[in-house]
This record gives C-alpha cells, sequence and structure tokens, in this order.
C-alpha cells in the first residue's frame, strides 16, 4: 500500500522533471488512456455509447478523443510551445493531421454534439489519433531545446490534463455500474487516529514561483496569518458518518443550511450516494458490484452539503483550505494522513492574490486551463477541494492541488475531515 501521508514523490518530481522523465510519463499516462478505451469497449459496445438513463453524462468517446485534441493544440501545432507560460493564448494555431478535429473536440464541441449538430467518429478512428498524436508528442518534445521549465511548460500541460482523465473515467465508471479493473479502493487505517493540533503560525498558502510547474489555481504563494487550530488527522469514517445517519442526522432541519436542506428535499436521500445500506454496517454499489465496505474507511460519495451537516451535527465545522495545506504540509510525521479521498473544505473556490487574469488569456475556453478554473472562479458557486482520491493519478497527488465543485456534487471519490469549533 502507499503512504499518501506525505506528498507522493512523483507528484514532486514530475513539475520539474526533465524531457527524459517526461517521455516515459507521456507513454504512462496515454497506455493508461488507452487501457480505459478498452474497458469502456467490452462495458459499452464498439460505440461507446452510454445508456439513455446516463446521456447526461460527458460521452466517453469524446473525452479520450479530446485527451489528443488537447496535447495537439497545445504542443504539435502550438508555434509558440517554447515560450511556455508566456506564449499568446490566442494567436492561430497551426492545421490538425485530423481536418474536423476542432469541429469535433474543440471548446464548443461538446454543446454542439449534444445538439446534434455532429457525430462521433468510430472507435478505432479516435484510438489511432491518439496514437498519433502522442509519436508527435515524444518527437517534438525528443527534439526540443534542453530541459528550461518554459520548453517543457506545454507537454507539462498536457500530461496533467490526460492525468485528470484517469479519475474522470473512474467516476464514470462508477455512475454506470462498469467494472474495469482499473480502478483500486480506499486503504482502510489500521487505527483511528487522534486529532492533532496545530500552534498559531503563518502559513503562505499557494505554490512558489520558479518551482517547475505550477497549475494556474495555485498562483501564488501568499502568507495568511492561521491561528491555533485542532485538525482530525484523517478523514471521516463510515463508522462515524453511520452515527450521524442512525441519530436521524438527515431527518433534522437544524444540522443543514438553507441551501443544504433544499437539496435533500429534491434528492429525498437518507445517506450517501451508492449506499444500499448503512445501518448495522456499509453495503455500497461500487463499480457495478455491491459490497460490505469496513467501517474504518473514509466515508465516500458525500456532497459538502451532508458534510456540512455532519459537522453540525458532530459540533466541528470543515477546514478551511489553508488549514488542511498547513496540517498536510507539517504533520506527516504526527500521523496526518491523506490520499485515500478528495476532502471538502470550508472555502468557497476563488483565485488567490496575484492569481493570473483571465484577460491576460484567451479565457476559460481558449486558454490551457485543463481543470475549468477559470469559469469556476467566476461563478463564485464552488467549493474548495484538497488532498487526492484512491483514483487520483499518482502524478497529481501533491498538497499544493486544488479541486472544486458545486457544493451537491457527491459522485466523485470525495469525503472529509473535520476541526474543533
Amino acid at each position: 500500500m502507499l503512504d499518501f501521508e506525505v506528498p507522493h514523490p512523483d507528484a514532486q518530481r514530475i513539475r520539474t522533471a526533465g524531457r527524459d522523465v517526461l517521455s516515459l510519463a507521456l507513454i504512462d499516462a496515454r497506455n493508461h488512456t488507452l487501457r480505459w478505451i478498452a474497458a469502456f469497449e467490452q462495458a459499452l459496445g464498439a460505440e461507446l455509447r452510454l445508456p439513455a438513463a446516463a446521456a447526461a453524462l460527458e460521452p466517453p468517446l469524446w473525452t479520450l478523443a479530446r485527451i489528443g485534441w488537447y496535447a495537439e493544440h497545445w504542443i504539435a501545432r502550438n508555434m509558440q510551445r517554447q515560450r511556455g507560460e508566456r506564449a499568446d493564448a490566442t494567436q492561430p494555431k497551426l492545421a490538425s493531421i485530423w481536418p474536423e478535429a476542432d469541429r469535433l473536440f474543440g471548446p464548443a464541441s461538446l454543446a454542439a454534439l449534444r445538439r446534434g449538430e455532429h457525430a462521433l467518429p468510430e472507435l478505432q478512428t479516435v484510438r489511432q489519433y491518439l496514437v498519433d498524436t502522442l509519436e508527435t508528442t515524444l518527437e517534438l518534445l525528443d527534439a526540443g531545446d534542453g530541459d528550461a521549465d518554459d520548453a517543457l511548460h506545454f507537454y507539462r500541460l498536457a500530461l496533467f490534463h490526460e492525468d485528470a482523465k484517469r479519475e474522470d473515467f473512474a467516476v464514470l465508471a462508477q455512475a454506470l455500474g462498469v467494472g474495469t479493473g482499473l480502478v483500486g479502493t480506499p486503504a482502510t487505517p489500521a487505527t483511528q487516529r487522534p486529532a492533532l493540533l496545530f500552534p498559531a503560525t503563518r502559513w503562505r498558502l499557494g505554490s512558489e514561483p520558479d518551482t517547475g510547474f505550477v497549475f494556474d489555481n495555485e498562483k501564488w504563494a501568499h502568507e495568511i496569518a492561521l491561528p491555533e487550530f485542532e485538525i482530525d488527522a484523517q478523514p471521516v469514517s463510515w463508522a462515524q458518518f453511520g452515527e450521524f445517519v442512525e441519530d436521524g442526522g438527515y431527518d433534522e432541519r437544524a444540522h443543514w443550511g438553507e441551501a443544504g436542506w433544499a437539496w435533500l428535499g429534491r434528492e429525498t436521500r437518507r445517506t450517501p450516494r451508492y449506499v444500499d445500506q448503512l445501518r448495522q454496517g456499509v453495503l455500497q454499489h461500487r463499480f457495478g458490484k455491491l459490497v460490505r465496505v469496513p467501517l474504518a474507511q473514509p466515508v465516500l460519495h458525500v456532497a459538502w452539503h451532508e458534510a456540512a451537516a455532519w459537522c453540525r451535527w458532530a459540533g466541528r465545522r470543515l477546514p478551511s483550505e489553508v488549514e488542511w495545506e498547513a496540517a498536510a504540509g507539517q504533520g506527516a510525521s504526527r500521523g496526518f494522513r491523506w490520499g485515500d479521498v478528495a476532502e471538502w473544505t470550508a472555502t468557497t473556490f476563488r483565485a488567490y492574490p496575484g492569481h493570473p487574469s483571465a484577460s491576460n488569456r484567451a479565457g476559460a475556453e481558449a486558454g490551457p486551463d485543463p481543470s475549468g478554473a477559470a469559469a469556476a472562479f467566476a461563478s463564485g458557486a464552488h467549493k474548495a477541494m484538497r488532498g487526492a482520491s484512491f483514483a487520483t493519478a499518482p502524478r497529481l497527488r501533491h498538497p499544493k492541488r486544488r479541486g472544486f465543485a458545486p457544493p451537491e456534487r457527491d459522485t466523485g471519490f470525495v469525503g472529509f475531515r473535520s476541526c474543533a469549533l
């Protein structure tokens, strides 16, 4: 079992990796993508057609093809790729090796697909596109000008974009009830560790300049005065969440905020998503199988509303982003455990001070923003998540990495931990 109490070594190394390491990583990422193609083909057929009940989900064939499009768009077709972040995202790109690639997989393509304005190509065409774009990427990387961060920026960006899709595919497989054999399960902690107390400090939240690749939403590190706080050493377990359910937590209005109570009414739910039974043990549907879940494992597939309700019931609160990051940065030797589930925080997802303005790019659609963070910043409707799940690619398991989702989202591999009031 991997130990995720400290940053995964691949997540530290890859942000500053040179061409040799980066080349191997790009091959590894594409091999994982091709394995997902084979798994979805076996489960859904050669057209990767979603069942009618899942028609609102992102079509897997489009998502797979867009991995190749994204890499080609920002590397092979980008005449300014050597400039890295100094490149002008608005400059026209070279033609694709697939003449219809922009129409089929560009920024507006998914909406057009849903309107019935075009159809997706055959699976074998997509598979070949992925093979061809990787070959071109590797050739350009090998012929590039040294290991400077600017020269490697877009290669690292394309790698992280593809790595992130690995978890998206796992979320889709869970939603469809498809067993692929490509995803594990959360680790089961041997013991319940006591909460940790951290003294008041000044913490630099975010990533520092000149540290290799940095995601836009981590820019830039800025100092925050952090009062003393107590935080759980590990995420809330099924056993702990089950006490909330047994105590009627889903029926007591006082535990829920106004938006959470309205969401609960719409969902008519009394357990987290995919749970079949939560009394006298946990039975949960995982990738198409109903399994008995160890009570010591972290609770999974909870919305932010559920996490906040549990905290109110328990007389605790969700941690802020800065508390989570400070604890992860200082608590490894004291038993702070993370990496089994992504974790909700109390923080609304917003840009850090000094974040690159969207006006300096072409905006969230045209700029190289694989996470969609710019649009989330603008909406102000998302909650920040931290950590990583068992389905997260190891290269993305970094304590500075930020995630986000609407507070009602419960399809991801997300749990939470709590702080003392």
